[in-house]
């Protein structure tokens, strides 16, 4: 029905998160329809993204500086580190403008079911980080889920002994969320941090 060109660029978008075939073919057939203004455009951002993003050395975050541009600025608070399971963690609290200190992107989440151990996280350099003597608190911000938790529990054993203060977020009720239509399991974690009015 198409050409090998448009089937391996379906094929390719399909593979993103939240594109099925369907979905990818009807965004190919709209780059094709506005090829000057959106598909050459797009290609030529995209190759420019792929020679110039790099994973900082220090934190893990996806940037094209190294240092990040997180790392590089001055005027962060280098004595809070806040771990996260990926790039687009850090970017979602990067948005919210209401923290202010460094990170550390541990590369995913341990899980045995897909053959994930702790030496394919960053764990030991987050332990070096803890180490060096700068760091005062470590927020652990990660998801709320089995394979967060149980990498949550592994970091912390591995920071024992570094004297830096742990932390996690909170767990419960989000802003406007209405109590009769949240799961069990974040009713009773908003019940547990109960904290005083």
């Amino acid at each position: 029905m198409t050409g090998p060109e448009i089937e391996r660029l379906i094929q390719l978008l399909a593979k993103l998160p939240g594109l099925g075939p369907r979905s990818a073919r009807r965004a190919v057939l709209h780059l094709m329809k506005r090829r000057d203004g959106l598909l050459v455009p797009l290609s030529e951002a995209m190759a420019a993204a792929a020679e110039a993003i790099r994973t900082c050395p220090v934190c893990g975050n996806l940037d094209s500086r190294s240092p990040c541009t997180v790392c590089a600025d001055p005027t962060r608070d280098r004595t809070t580190v806040c771990v996260v399971e990926d790039a687009g963690d850090l970017w979602a609290l990067e948005r919210t403008r209401s923290y202010r200190g460094l990170y550390h992107v541990l590369g995913g989440t341990l899980s045995a079911l897909h053959g994930v151990g702790p030496d394919d996280l960053t764990i030991d350099a987050l332990v070096d980080r803890a180490r060096g003597g700068e760091i005062r608190e470590i927020i652990l911000a990660l998801n709320a889920t089995v394979d967060g938790q149980t990498t949550a529990h592994v970091v912390t054993d591995r920071l024992a002994g570094t004297g830096v203060s742990l932390s996690r977020l909170a767990h419960g009720v989000p802003v406007g969320g209405e109590l009769d239509y949240l799961d069990d399991g974040t009713l009773t974690a908003a019940l547990k941090a109960r904290r005083p009015f």
